[in-house]
């Protein structure tokens, strides 16, 4: 967060289910209104409302809400205002988006399930509000549903529904003995409707109390739970969240631990210095993600206290990937045997995964643009590479789609001396072929004769900067090409994509899940990026840790424009992806700040 000298600072988060006739001039005016306050933070904003996370003085968050408080479609909209003091872990809030402005137009405010054919419900049909007060009180009844706010039959249960995910519940949650609580154990939102369904028995016939962090996440899964017909019907949430709770309950209530928030506070507990947390290794009582140490295999955080993050190599793995089989790391033994380790016990020798010992850097796969090849690629990430030489080692292919040489004849009456063409010398004419290095593609034009030879091509027109939208064939063969890649040179811990490469990489990422373990790998980074129009995936849907890095508005790239880039930004989970832009044109920044952040996200996976 920038510096604000004395003055207080403080956190606002609130949310609007409406409807927005125009989203991009309320975006405008979410930009020029927070940068006016310089103000920090996530602002989404998608046709049916906005989910707004922000930091600054208390003063301009005062004012930020006068503001929006004077558009009529935020009406009755409850905003969430605590003092709180700067950042004072940097990586925590770079992680948390509160070191810039984010302001992201997205297709739902929330992404209810990773199915792109499953509708959300219509938050219209949302279960009823109640008070910190209200819910506390038929909490107060253990159990009894007949007072006003829960009116009816005393032979209905009461179930205490948490929606948040694993990691958030195991740093508190409301208890009462009396009342029965039903944890999903998710690791993210998406996967709550499919718990829902499987567990509609439990929660038919009942009267359910839901509650989450601010509110948000219950209006769409109490209306889902709802829209399941007969027998679902009372459905309540608490108004404001865990928030709303601690603030009319400071000594906790019937919350017992701390509060997981998604900013720079990391959590936030009552008066009550209870720790329900446990560390994932020794069991010892533990409750501060600060360390924001991760599973090794979903990245999910866990909750590693200090001593054993002392004695660990840092590979963890969560209680949810150890539940389905994901426990045991296979290494080589001394002995050259495959033997099953500990994973959070230190061994001599690296894992192995497919027979290839695992490096101490990260291997990234890297795949070159339209119409360049491995080795050009390689020299220009020569700077690139050099910077993060201590973190990762690249390993460069070229594409399968080999291609013509194209030239451009000089237009009639021009003075210049040189012909327009990809490798022609300072007199205008064409060096012989053999002397011409070859260039390839992952993606070309359906009509497109990629026979292999060294021709030299006329070409139709002069350079198109919409080119690549016409290139839309040839994915099937790269995609088989690149499983030999993984097979014959893998593993990699990630991939990194430019222009071409970049949208090429995207779509690995979209079927990473769907191939089994065709293509593994843990992330991607994305470089001046488009979305293949083949990509029928929703926004928010491609779960995997992604940094995308292009250029801004005024960045002066002619290839790819921004839009483009943030558009194919968007198809990927809001948690997980993370966002550079630049003005250096259409390259890969090493200069600070850009290599620093490019630097901060790998080493989330070191």
């Amino acid at each position: 967060m920038a510096e604000r000298g004395k003055e207080e600072g403080g956190i606002l988060l609130y949310y609007k289910y409406t409807y927005v006739t125009d989203v991009a001039d309320l975006v405008n005016f979410y930009e020029s209104n927070c940068q006016a306050l310089d103000l920090l933070g996530r602002v989404r904003v998608a046709p049916d409302g906005v989910n707004a996370t922000l930091g600054g003085s208390m003063s301009s968050l005062e004012s930020h809400i006068s503001a929006v408080k004077s558009k009529s479609i935020f009406e009755g909209t409850d905003f969430k205002l605590a003092s709180c003091d700067c950042p004072s872990n940097i990586k925590v809030a770079e992680e948390c988006g509160f070191t810039s402005l984010s302001v992201r137009v997205v297709k739902e405010l929330v992404t209810f399930s990773p199915n792109p054919l499953l509708q959300s419900p219509a938050v219209s049909n949302a279960g009823k509000h109640l008070s910190a007060t209200q819910f506390h009180s038929v909490l107060q009844s253990a159990g009894s549903c007949s007072d006003s706010e829960c009116n009816d039959s005393r032979a209905e249960k009461l179930i205490l529904l948490d929606a948040r995910n694993i990691y958030e519940t195991r740093i508190g949650k409301f208890q009462n003995p009396y009342v029965e609580t039903l944890d999903p154990e998710i690791r993210q939102y998406s996967d709550l409707p499919a718990w829902i369904d499987k567990h509609s028995d439990k929660l038919r016939g009942n009267s359910i109390l839901m509650y989450c962090t601010g509110g948000i996440r219950c209006e769409m899964a109490s209306a889902y739970i709802k829209s399941k017909g007969a027998g679902y019907e009372n459905v309540y949430q608490l108004f404001g969240g865990i928030q709303r709770y601690l603030e009319q309950f400071p000594d906790g209530g019937f919350f017992k631990g701390k509060n997981f928030v998604f900013d720079h506070r990391i959590s936030v507990g009552s008066i009550d210095a209870e720790i329900v947390g446990s560390c994932l290794l020794c069991g010892s009582s533990f409750d501060d993600y600060s360390s924001r140490c991760r599973c090794a295999y979903c990245r999910m955080l866990v909750l590693v206290c200090n001593d054993c993050q002392g004695k660990h190599d840092g590979v963890y793995v969560c209680e949810l990937c150890k539940k389905h089989g994901k426990g045991a790391i296979q290494v080589t033994s001394a002995e050259g045997l495959e033997a099953t380790a500990d994973p959070f016990i230190s061994f001599p020798e690296e894992p192995r995964v497919h027979g290839h010992t695992r490096s101490k850097k990260l291997r990234i796969l890297c795949l070159h643009g339209f119409r360049q090849s491995a080795s050009s690629f390689k020299g220009r990430t020569s700077s690139l590479a050099k910077k993060l030489r201590s973190l990762v080692e690249f390993v460069f292919v070229n594409a399968p789609h080999e291609l013509s040489f194209i030239y451009q004849p000089r237009p009639s009456g021009s003075n210049s001396s040189q012909l327009n063409t990809d490798f022609s010398d300072s007199s205008g004419h064409l060096p012989p072929p053999e002397k011409v290095n070859k260039k390839y593609a992952w993606l070309i034009e359906t009509d497109s004769d990629c026979t292999g030879e060294k021709n030299w091509m006329k070409a139709d027109e002069p350079f198109d900067p919409l080119q690549y939208q016409r290139q839309t064939g040839g994915f099937e063969e790269s995609y088989d090409y690149l499983k030999r890649v993984f097979v014959e040179q893998g593993p990699f811990d990630g991939i990194l994509g430019f222009s071409q490469g970049a949208a090429v990489a995207a779509k690995l990422c979209a079927r990473r899940k769907a191939n089994g373990n065709d293509l593994q790998f843990r992330f991607a980074i994305l470089c001046s990026g488009f979305a293949l129009s083949s990509m029928d995936v929703k926004y928010s849907s491609i779960n995997c840790p992604s940094l995308h890095v292009f250029g801004s508005d005024k960045g002066h790239d002619r290839q790819i424009s921004q839009g483009a880039s943030m558009e194919l930004s968007r198809l990927f989970e809001e948690g997980s992806s993370a966002v550079i832009e630049h003005q250096m044109g259409h390259i890969i920044p090493t200069q600070s700040p850009y290599i620093d952040q490019i630097k901060a996200f790998l080493q989330r996976f070191v």
